[in-house]
């Protein structure tokens, strides 16, 4: 099928039913425990993920797909009749996945156009990004009409999370302006903004629910909002946080997904996150002086 078609890393998160029916190929980052190095969500389900990080006294790493890997899928996408490639990455403050992707694109001067675009995002803001950049490829949009879109939603999104552990970040070298939280009380439950990209501290929570409520203040104090996703790493109080939220942002209204391993290995384990768009500010249309 000819047209534009989108490739993403695995760090956006979404699940297979999502990718599918819109041609969305998903290149994995690498996940290493020790000696052992497994293939995100292809050899390494998110179960299996974090049961291995509970069990594991080994904090796992990550490692970026290899420019040979996106050049694969950029070649699968040329072989399916793609007239050209959109490709969305990771944060490049937070990866050199978007650098490996460049590296690709640059192999593919000549045959056809690939676009690589940095989406300053992670896990749902990222997958966001890359459903609406898809949706509008399958719409007819072509490559610079679809490029337009992304450019024009990459500073609307925003990505917060409240962490139960700051341990993985530290340890991980992620930690980026949160720096203030590491020498903080086990107890305190660390808050923090990725929506410029990188790891940013937010704010501090001395309890579970209080960390909850503050994801839903932000919501609510963000002003009209669109294509919402809520995100967690297998917490066991996500009902909880739905409920909590539901008032304003009722059950179905939004996605509810999975944090992988990917941006699991950096924010550990319960971890709840919240990604949106901005609704773009309409046009003042009084022709005063």
């Amino acid at each position: 099928m000819s047209g534009v078609y989108v490739v993403s890393d695995s760090s956006c998160d979404l699940d297979p039913d999502e990718t599918a029916p819109l041609n969305i190929e998903i290149v994995p980052l690498s996940i290493r425990f020790g000696d052992e190095e497994f293939t995100d969500r292809r050899n390494l389900s998110v179960e299996e993920f974090y049961k291995r990080m509970a069990d594991s006294d080994v904090l796992p790493q990550t490692a970026c797909p290899s420019p040979g890997a996106f050049e694969r899928a950029f070649c699968n996408a040329s072989d399916a009749g793609a007239d050209a490639v959109i490709c969305l990455t990771l944060s490049s403050a937070l990866s050199n996945t978007y650098q490996s992707a460049q590296t690709a694109a640059a192999t593919c001067k000549g045959r056809m156009r690939v676009e690589v675009i940095d989406s300053r995002a992670v896990s749902s803001g990222l997958g966001t990004l890359v459903l609406e950049a898809a949706q509008a490829a399958r719409d007819g949009a072509d490559a610079e009409r679809v490029r337009q879109r992304v450019a024009d939603l990459v500073p609307r999104t925003h990505v917060i999370a409240a962490l139960n552990t700051v341990e993985n970040l530290k340890r991980g070298g992620r930690i980026g302006g949160a720096k203030a939280i590491v020498g903080s009380l086990l107890s305190i439950k660390p808050l923090i903004d990725v929506s410029g990209g990188a790891v940013q501290e937010a704010g501090r929570a001395r309890t579970r629910k209080r960390a909850m409520e503050w994801l839903y203040e932000r919501m609510r104090a963000a002003g009209p909002i669109e294509r919402v996703a809520v995100m967690h790493g297998e917490a066991p109080d996500i009902d909880g946080f739905l409920a909590l939220i539901a008032p304003d942002f009722p059950r179905g209204t939004f996605r509810v997904g999975r944090i992988g391993a990917v941006i699991g290995t950096h924010g550990g384990a319960e971890m709840i996150g919240v990604s949106w768009i901005a609704a773009a500010q309409e046009m003042s249309t009084d022709a005063r002086p």
